[in-house]
């Protein structure tokens, strides 16, 4: 396990890089699956990452809270190195409840975790639409619980949320995000 910290190139008011991408329902996913949503959530995460593991309880709660906001899991992870990561398995998790997300989609080619410049486990991206196309508004940590085994006290991405739904803009700092390094394909 190397932690990392994100680093992404996006800056807030940027536009959402487009995707493509297969869910583990078998649908195929875009930005524009989403458009009836105010916010979108988008977190790069994977199954076998014990920060990653530690922020589903989170993420399925705030799927199920948030009516006009949809919460994203994409796993970029390399699947061949980290069998747990695999498709079948990010099936097994969604199956069992165990993660409970409004779309937990594939990134099998990495491109899209590169585009958005995605460096860790869970790495959170929160996107507001602004009705042709989304902006970033927020990038940064989920809660103030740096480590897995940490409890929470403060939820950064509630509040973000509640602001995009609200229309304002979100006045929390970007803190990077800590998890597990992405496992790049050909690292």
């Amino acid at each position: 396990m190397v932690a990392k910290e994100s680093e992404s190139e996006l800056d807030r008011g940027d536009e959402a890089p487009e995707f493509s991408l297969e869910g583990v329902d078998g649908e195929t996913y875009t930005l524009e699956t989403f458009a009836d949503s105010d916010a979108l959530l988008l977190v790069f995460t994977c199954n076998h990452c014990p920060y990653a593991q530690a922020k589903f309880g989170l993420l399925n709660e705030l799927a199920d809270e948030y009516d006009d906001a949809a919460v994203v899991g994409i796993n970029p992870n390399d699947a061949e190195e980290y069998p747990e990561d695999s498709f079948e398995t990010m099936r097994e998790y969604v199956e069992s409840g165990k993660i409970d997300y409004d779309a937990y989609l594939r990134d099998e080619s990495q491109a899209v975790a590169d585009a958005y410049g995605a460096v860790c486990t869970p790495d959170p991206f929160l996107f507001r639409n602004d009705g042709d196309s989304w902006s970033l508004a927020y990038h940064g940590r989920l809660d103030d619980a740096l480590n897995p085994d940490e409890e929470p006290s403060e939820f950064y991405i509630r509040d973000a949320i509640d602001a995009v739904l609200a229309g304002e803009e979100v006045d929390i700092e970007d803190r990077p995000s800590r998890g597990c390094s992405i496992k790049w394909k050909n690292d």
